[in-house]
């Protein structure tokens, strides 16, 4: 790899006298971004006619145009507006389906040049030496970026699921106190453990809260808010509607607002950002972000695109790229380093047009994206993926031989089958009425349904199948599967029959992950996703081709959801009813429902 890395701008005690040099006129900065237009996070304003002087990778001044008569290089921003760069204060890099380095390239594309991750999904298949990998993969990456420790690995009991991971309060605690950029516990989803007081849920929380690390949260039903504050929980993704967001304003918890892609089920910032626009509230303890994007969606739905949406919604230019930079560093304690222009900060910074559309970028002091296109520094920096352990490579252990639908009632029955709706996110419990039938096909056709099986695959509960129907889902005709199946990622499969059912089943064990279509027994869209299943060693360019023609057949396939609603199906901690290996659990009761009962 080259040294193009976060750690090549150095540490600012080492770097003060020269940046007061500079910024004094002393000595001559290396770099002067000229004929700028400012965008000011700090007084939410748009300053004309300014040059931007940096020195060490760092910001030693910003000055009226005109005023350094140096012989300092030059970039002519040509009027453009000069920005911070964007500060994403929530997201999963695995669902990027793509390595920390491959990520950076996409990142930087759309403007954006520190993360804070959590990565609870390979920490769900491989344990610390998942999260650990992932944090080796960071510090090669041409990108800034934090990790927030996994709080919910598994997110349920081993009794209602099978996880290759199990984050206990020990685990967290000494990734703490041994990675430098664990900044923050991740959200913790088990909110109705949490505020039902148990013992490991509030154990984790002490292994962040007594080494002064903010928690982060992710919680539904406003019933349960004011007892997640009580428990040190300051912030959320999770708002999902106006009233929501307001109380948990009120509870002293950030707002990270979250926009997606409409399609998928990550776009509630416009019912979110109303506590601001129709019930006045103030926006500083409000910041946007990501979540989750396919390598597809990462590169056409970024953060400059979320911000954009916020201005769409009603917010200023100013305020939303604020929202969009040092909010996001100010709730992590890292705004004297980011998110904003002032003397010293990294010279990490975008230059936008006046749409907020990123043309260039600067990753401290380095040009890495000029014209929207990646210069040869970086494409050099991404050229060399950093590889994950050989254990990675080898996470998907299926025996040889599985049953993947359920027997045929003979007699009538009471299906308790997992109704879908946009946007994937709550799933309905259905209960319908089978009457005896020569065939699954004609159940099908009677009430709309398919079949829908998790299969454990990290080798700890061998031969673990659970068989499930779900209504709604429209498949057509084949099968689609993925090992993507949140949180403990086991696999989960979709089908009108056995055999195409088989044929996806293999194919993923065949590439050791991965996400596809079947269809008359062939495999017609395959995304590999060799590293613990979750994601590719290709660069982020080569998957999003791959992702776009898996939406192209999935969506011929006649599927409803989309694949990434599709993967949360298992996630066993959203009501009202999921499937994991060990059957199908209604929430939040917690409990195993039979599939067929006595009609």
């Amino acid at each position: 790899m080259t040294s193009l890395t976060r750690f090549s701008v150095a540490p600012l005690a080492s770097m003060t006298r020269r940046l007061a040099d500079v910024a004094s006129g002393r000595a001559d900065p290396d770099l002067v971004i000229s004929d700028a237009r400012v965008l000011s996070t700090y007084s939410e304003r748009i300053l004309p006619a300014r040059e931007v002087w940096i020195a060490g990778g760092r910001i030693a001044a910003v000055k009226p145009a005109g005023t350094h008569k140096g012989g300092a290089k030059r970039y002519d921003a040509k009027g453009g507006i000069i920005a911070p760069g964007l500060v994403d204060p929530h997201i999963h890099i695995e669902s990027s389906m793509v390595t920390a380095c491959a990520y950076a390239e996409a990142a930087l594309l759309n403007g954006t040049t520190t993360i804070f991750c959590d990565s609870h999904e390979i920490g769900n298949v491989m344990d610390v030496a998942g999260v650990e990998a992932m944090l080796e993969d960071a510090r090669h990456a041409p990108l800034s970026i934090f990790l927030t420790v996994p709080s919910t690995v598994p997110a349920t009991s081993p009794e209602l699921e099978t996880a290759g991971g199990d984050l206990t309060p020990d685990k967290i605690a000494a990734l703490f106190d041994k990675w430098p950029e664990a900044v923050a516990l991740g959200e913790k989803m088990d909110f109705v453990p949490v505020t039902m007081g148990d013992e490991r849920s509030h154990a984790i929380l002490a292994a962040a809260l007594s080494r002064g690390k903010p928690v982060c949260g992710h919680v539904y039903g406003r019933e349960f808010v004011a007892a997640y504050a009580a428990s040190g929980v300051t912030d959320t993704h999770e708002a999902i509607d106006r009233d929501i967001a307001d109380d948990m304003l009120e509870a002293g918890i950030w707002l990270f607002l979250r926009g997606g892609p409409p399609t998928t089920p990550w776009h509630s910032l416009p019912d979110a950002i109303r506590t601001i626009t129709e019930l006045g509230s103030s926006h500083k303890r409000v910041a946007v972000c990501t979540d989750d994007r396919d390598a597809d969606d990462l590169l056409a739905f970024g953060m400059d695109w979320v911000v954009r949406e916020a201005v769409k919604a009603g917010m200023t230019k100013e305020q939303a790229w604020s929202m969009g930079s040092l909010h996001g560093a100010t709730r992590f304690g890292k705004e004297g380093e980011i998110g904003g222009m002032g003397g010293s900060r990294r010279a990490d910074l975008v230059l936008l047009d006046d749409d907020l559309k990123p043309v260039s970028t600067w990753y401290g002091g380095e040009l890495v994206v000029d014209q929207k296109k990646i210069t040869p520094i970086l494409d050099e920096a991404l050229s060399d993926l950093w590889r994950y352990p050989e254990a990675a490579y080898h996470t998907v252990k299926l025996p040889k031989e599985l049953k993947l639908t359920p027997d045929l009632p003979t007699t009538p029955v009471i299906a308790h089958t997992i109704r879908t709706e946009l946007p994937g996110i709550i799933l309905g419990h259905e209960q319908i009425k089978l009457e005896p039938a020569n065939d699954w096909q004609t159940q099908f056709d009677r009430h709309g349904l398919c079949f829908v099986t998790v299969i454990e695959r990290h080798g700890k509960s061998p031969g673990n199948v659970a068989h499930g129907l779900l209504s709604n889902f429209a498949l057509k005709s084949g099968a689609v599967a993925s090992s993507v199946g949140h949180d403990s990622h086991n696999i989960i499969i979709a089908g009108t029959n056995e055999a195409d059912m088989q044929v996806a089943l293999r194919a993923i064990e065949a590439h050791q992950g991965g996400v596809c279509v079947v269809q008359d027994g062939e495999v017609t869209a395959m995304v590999p996703l060799p590293i613990a299943g979750l994601l590719s060693d290709k660069r982020v360019h080569v998957v999003a081709e791959e992702v776009q023609k898996l939406k192209i057949e999935w969506e011929k396939a006649g599927c409803t959801i989309p694949y990434m609603g599709f993967n949360l199906i298992p996630l066993s901690v959203i009501p009202e009813i999921r499937i994991t290996d060990k059957g199908n659990v209604l929430v939040p009761e917690m409990r195993i429902q039979p599939l067929f009962e006595p009609a």
